[in-house]
């Protein structure tokens, strides 16, 4: 397993989906009260069109450390 495709994918996968649904609340108020809690974790995050970029970048950080961790741990265990 390459540990950095898989944190590389990881964060392209959740930081587009925080950047879509995003839109997707700004333009149709979907999801509005499941992205409100994303600005007690991600600071500067608003359901907003700023609010998507920045989403987007917490996002993508967020996944991509997550998922190298995860992805270490079982390459270690998988030895």
């Amino acid at each position: 397993m390459n540990l950095n495709k898989a944190a590389l994918t990881g964060g392209i996968v959740w930081g587009g989906c925080l950047f879509v649904t995003t839109l997707a609340s700004v333009y149709f108020g979907y999801a509005t009260a499941f992205l409100q809690a994303f600005g007690s974790i991600y600071p500067g995050y608003s359901i907003t069109l700023t609010g998507s970029v920045v989403g987007l970048i917490y996002g993508f950080l967020d996944a991509f450390v997550g998922v190298y961790i995860i992805a270490w741990v079982y390459k270690m265990l998988s030895k």
